[in-house]
């Protein structure tokens, strides 16, 4: 499993990389290995302003659907166009070209109280 330092982690699977006032967020190389083979990404929120923990989209895989939550307060400026014809990018590059939207962090205190790779390690090994 990859779980790079430069990012923050929630409980619920999703990182976010900050650069500046905007972040990418997306779903964890664990979250996606759980999930297996990824077949459709539904994001609808394009131009809303949702909260900490609030869902923002969905993820399909074989086995099932999961919810997608805002790992801290923004506004979704942005999402991967590329996982409407290939949502396997998930499976691919979790952290790379698969991730899911962009957002202007609205919330950066927010930020402080996410998991570090260390900490989001260690929840996984519960």
């Amino acid at each position: 499993m990859n779980f790079p330092s430069d990012l923050k982690y929630t409980k619920d699977h999703e990182w976010i990389r900050v650069e500046g006032d905007t972040a990418y967020v997306g779903i964890t190389d664990y979250a996606q290995s759980e999930l297996g083979e990824i077949v459709y990404v539904d994001i609808t929120t394009e131009g809303e302003t949702l909260d900490k923990e609030e869902a923002f989209g969905s993820i399909e895989a074989v086995k099932t659907v999961s919810d997608l939550f805002m790992p801290v307060g923004g506004e979704v400026l942005d999402i991967n166009r590329d996982l409407e014809d290939k949502p396997e990018l998930v499976n691919e590059d979790p952290y790379g070209a698969g991730w899911l939207v962009k957002i202007k962090v609205l919330a950066p205190a927010q930020l402080d109280e996410l998991l570090s790779a260390a900490d989001y390690q260690k929840l996984l090994a519960k």
